[in-house]
C-alpha cells in the first residue's frame, strides 16, 4: 500500500501539484498571523513620549 502511494507521490507532476498547495497553505497561514500584528497600532512601545 505504502509502496504504491510512495510511487505515486515520487512523479513530478504529483510533487508540484503537493508542493504548491503546501507552499501556499505557508503563506495563507502567514498573511492570517500577520493580522494579529496589531496593523492600526503603534509599532513602538513609547510612541507617546
Amino acid at each position: 500500500m505504502f509502496a504504491k502511494l510512495r510511487s505515486w507521490f515520487k512523479r513530478p507532476v504529483v510533487q508540484f501539484i503537493a508542493l504548491t498547495v503546501f507552499y501556499f497553505a505557508v503563506m495563507l497561514a502567514l498573511v492570517y498571523l500577520y493580522g494579529y500584528s496589531g496593523i492600526n497600532q503603534a509599532k513602538f512601545i513609547y510612541n507617546e513620549f
